[in-house]
């Protein structure tokens, strides 16, 4: 078996996210039990993977694309308590490596939400397609007051959230 750098460089080239199989998942919890789930229902993101096998990328969710279920709750999570959609209209991460370890994978970059730009590692679980397309899962746990998102009435909201990224990329440019 190749080492894992020799299989990323196989892959060389640009990617882009399928959208329509990929999702973005926020899960939290209020009053400490209760488990708020929502979707990011715009993703989008494009990336490179070099002759060396090193890659880059960009995943970028629209915060207005917060969907819960719950119309009141999405119109206080657009707001400027916490996502701020009119002004931060995007949460963004860009990727600065990945590292390969069989069908897993140590993903480091930056992610930025409401301006705040934080280092993000995290672990992930890689899939090469047999249809051409490379799949990413994980589950990653954030602080959001580590981004400024700190709203929480009576503190009944937990201040970690996780989210669950399914992201599939195929060939090429977005635009193609």
């Amino acid at each position: 078996m190749p080492a894992p750098s020799q299989q990323l460089a196989t892959l060389a080239g640009s990617w882009a996210l399928n959208p329509g199989r990929s999702s973005v998942r926020l899960t939290s919890k209020a009053l400490g039990l209760i488990p708020v789930r929502g979707e990011f229902r715009a993703v989008s993101g494009t990336g490179t993977i070099g002759p060396d096998g090193a890659v880059r990328g960009t995943l970028t969710v629209a915060t207005a694309s917060i969907d819960t279920k719950n119309a009141k709750r999405d119109t206080h999570l657009r707001s400027a308590d916490l996502f701020d959609s009119d002004q931060y209209p995007d949460i963004t991460f860009v990727v600065e490596n990945v590292r390969l370890a069989g069908q897993d994978a140590v993903v480091t970059g930056a992610l930025t939400v409401r301006g705040v730009t934080r280092p993000l590692t995290f672990d992930a679980a890689v899939s090469i397609r047999g249809d051409g397309e490379i799949g990413l899962d994980a589950a990653v746990r954030i602080n959001r007051a580590d981004f400024g998102l700190t709203w929480n009435v009576l503190g009944t909201a937990s201040m970690l959230s996780t989210i669950t990224i399914q992201a599939t990329f195929t060939p090429g440019h977005a635009d193609e």
